[in-house]
């Protein structure tokens, strides 16, 4: 264990919070495909919870990583996979790189109200032709004087019909350079002349997070908008990565203990030829099974996150974190909801809604095979280039 008081504190607070403040809308955020991000962020960034570890000198809370871990695990409270994804796009996916390696006043202008939740962020990698394979984005941001100019489009864009800013990766070196060093990270105003949002994505899952299409044509913003160096935006993105996973896999363990807890009482309750069933032990024994990779996963995710605010790299563990928690989220979603029989198949089960949003976890933020790639570079049996 990880955690000190002060960490379990902090996951009561924020389950108090999500008990008040959260749950009681998410059926009516999920039927309206969207929630009030200005107006809940505001609310979370009066707790501090936008900048747990982030400089206090822009309204940070300035606690190492565990902390920001034990709030992911405890915002995971949420009854759907929506709200906690749309949270990390904040707090460990358009923030972690400004916050490391932008300038002072990049960072005074956008980190310190995207931590007060005055405003809204987005992450801006993923294109139509470009998802997984991040070197192959194609949107660009020529330099023109003191300004970029960018051109291009972004898709499955999380937050991005409401949010203020992005935080873009484009390619600002030539095309003929290596795509791992011709590619920097921008801050983009999305009020900015040229910026359009092209709609707001209909999804199988993820129902009350708005996520969209954006295009940008001729989009001027000003050099100082980048974070750090010209041409390191895609090293700078891999370093952003390691939170992202590490957010999508400790944002999974207490959904998928809720759905084993909660197939556990319905099969207590439901009979099939006179008993229960959970008495018949292929059932019980699966559920075991399913709960002992949960605490699996947990110890991963644990190792990692206190390797990380201890400052190593720990790229191999995060994938591997997000490529069990994946595979685990489909497992153990599809493993109770047979257990509900028809009912799981109805959209009133709250098992289903689980089934739909924890798909996700296996495509965003990489694909499970980028994940097993990486692993494999990090074991030295890649098939080498010729």
């Amino acid at each position: 264990m990880i955690y000190q008081e002060e960490h379990l504190e902090l996951q009561r607070s924020v389950k108090k919070f999500v008990d008040n403040e959260i749950n009681p809308h998410v059926e009516e955020w999920e039927e309206a495909g969207i929630f009030p991000a200005h107006e809940l962020f505001a609310k979370m960034g009066k707790q501090g919870w936008l900048g747990i570890n982030k400089p206090e000198e822009y309204g940070g809370l300035g606690l190492d990583y565990t902390f920001q871990l034990a709030f992911a695990e405890a915002i995971d409270n949420i009854q759907c996979g929506s709200l906690p994804m749309a949270i990390g796009v904040q707090t460990d996916m358009a923030t972690p790189a400004l916050a490391a390696h932008g300038s002072d006043e990049l960072r005074k202008e956008f980190l310190a109200p995207a931590i007060a939740g005055e405003q809204v962020a987005c992450i801006g990698v993923s294109e139509p032709g470009a998802g997984s394979d991040v070197a192959a984005i194609r949107t660009t941001a020529r330099r023109d004087g003191d300004d970029y100019v960018i051109n291009g489009g972004k898709m499955w864009i999380t937050n991005g019909t409401q949010a203020d800013w992005m935080c873009m990766l484009a390619v600002t070196g030539d095309s003929n350079e290596s795509p791992w060093k011709n590619k920097s990270l921008i801050v983009v105003p999305l009020d900015s002349k040229g910026v359009t949002i092209a709609r707001k994505l209909d999804k199988l899952g993820m129902r009350s997070s708005d996520t969209a299409q954006l295009f940008f044509e001729d989009v001027r913003v000003p050099v100082r908008y980048r974070i750090g160096e010209e041409g390191m935006g895609f090293i700078l993105q891999m370093l952003q990565f390691q939170e992202e996973r590490l957010w999508g896999a400790a944002t999974s363990m207490t959904g998928m203990d809720r759905a084993i807890e909660a197939t556990i009482e319905y099969t207590r309750e439901r009979k099939t030829f006179g008993q229960p069933i959970i008495d018949n032990q292929s059932v019980h024994f699966r559920l075991a099974e399913l709960k002992t990779e949960v605490e699996a996963l947990r110890s991963m995710v644990y190792r990692a996150g206190r390797d990380y605010a201890d400052g190593n790299d720990v790229t191999m563990l995060a994938s591997m974190a997000k490529l069990k928690g994946g595979r685990l989220m489909r497992e153990v979603t599809d493993s109770c909801l047979q257990y509900y029989g028809g009912m799981g198949f109805m959209n009133e089960t709250p098992i289903t809604r689980a089934f739909r949003d924890g798909r996700l976890m296996s495509i965003g933020g990489g694909a499970y095979e980028i994940m097993l790639g990486i692993i494999c570079k990090f074991m030295d049996i890649l098939p080498k280039r010729k």
